[in-house]
C-alpha cells in the first residue's frame, strides 16, 4: 500500500502492448466456494468431484449433474488433493466455466443510484490476500473489483476458497487506460482514494463520500506514484507504529468498515 514505481507486471504489459488472455475454466474447491457458484450460476459447472463423506451433502448437485449430463465422480482423498493441488479441498472440487470480467462502461451503466464502493487493485497478486479481499468485499457490500488494463490477475481456486463464497458476490470489471477510467468513474459520481502506509489523511477522521473507489497497491512494490497522485483523496490507517503497516487484506477490511459506518 506504499507508493512506489510501477509494478513489474505493469511494465511488462506496457512493453508488449497486449492484455493478458484469461483462462476459460477454473478449478474451484471448498464447500462455500462451490456452493456459491452453483447457487448463482449452475450452468457454469462442467465436472464435479466429491469425497465419500460429502456425497450426501451434495446430493442436489449430483442430481442436477445427472439431469444435465454433467459428469460427477466420488473419489478418494488423495485424488481430491491432487485435483485441487491443495489439502484444503474440504471434500469437493468442481471444474467451472470462468465468468468473464465486465468492461467498465458496461458496469457503470448498470449501476443503480445511491451508495456504492469499489476496489481498484493496482497489482495485488497473492491468492490468499485476494481471497481475503473478496471475502471482505462481499461482507461490506462492495460492488466490484476494478482491474487495470494490463493486469494478469485472475480468480484462482485458492483465492475462491479463502473468499468462502465471496468471489461470486463481487463483479470483476476490466478498465482501459487509467486516465480514461478515472474520468468515467468521476463522471458517475465516484471519488477515488489512494490508500497509503503513511502520509495520507486519517481514514477515521475523513468524511468519506457515498460513492467511493479505494485504490490498493501491490503487497511488495506498492502503488504506482502517478496513480496515487491523481486520486482525489490519499488515506492512511493510523496505528501504533510498532509495525510498518497492515497486510493489504487486513487493511482492506478496515477501510471498508470505515466507509460502511460513514
Amino acid at each position: 500500500m506504499q507508493i512506489e514505481k510501477p509494478s513489474p507486471w505493469q511494465r511488462a504489459g506496457q512493453a508488449t502492448g497486449d492484455s493478458v488472455a484469461p483462462r476459460r475454466e477454473l478449478r474451484l474447491y471448498g464447500v462455500n466456494a462451490v456452493r456459491a457458484m452453483f447457487a448463482r450460476r449452475p450452468q457454469a459447472l462442467r465436472k464435479l468431484y466429491l469425497s465419500h463423506g460429502r456425497a450426501g451433502a451434495f446430493a442436489d448437485l449430483m442430481r442436477w449433474c445427472a439431469a444435465n449430463r454433467i459428469g460427477y465422480r466420488i473419489v478418494d482423498e488423495d485424488d481430491l488433493r491432487r485435483l485441487a493441488a491443495s489439502s484444503h479441498h474440504e471434500g469437493v472440487v468442481a471444474d467451472v466455466t470462468r465468468e468473464p470480467s465486465q468492461p467498465l462502461p458496461e458496469w457503470l451503466a448498470a449501476l443503480p443510484e445511491g451508495p456504492c464502493c469499489a476496489i481498484w487493485l493496482d497489482g495485488v497478486g497473492n491468492p490468499h490476500n485476494l481471497g481475503a479481499i473478496l471475502r471482505n468485499a462481499a461482507h461490506f457490500g462492495v460492488s466490484a473489483v476494478l482491474l487495470p488494463r494490463y493486469s494478469p490477475l485472475q480468480l484462482s481456486g485458492a483465492a475462491a476458497r479463502v473468499a468462502e463464497g465471496g468471489a461470486e458476490a463481487v463483479s470483476w470489471v476490466q478498465m482501459s487506460d487509467a486516465a480514461i477510467a478515472m474520468q468515467a468513474l468521476r463522471a458517475a459520481g465516484f471519488t477515488l482514494a489512494a490508500t497509503l502506509v503513511a502520509g495520507g489523511d486519517d481514514v477515521f477522521a475523513t468524511a468519506l463520500p457515498e460513492r467511493l473507489v479505494y485504490v490498493l497497491g501491490a503487497e511488495q512494490t506498492g502503488m504506482n506514484r502517478t496513480l496515487a497522485e491523481n486520486c482525489d483523496l490519499r488515506l492512511s490507517i493510523p496505528g501504533s507504529g510498532k509495525v510498518e503497516s497492515l497486510n493489504v487484506a487486513s487493511a482492506t477490511a478496515v477501510l471498508l468498515a470505515a466507509w460502511a459506518r460513514r
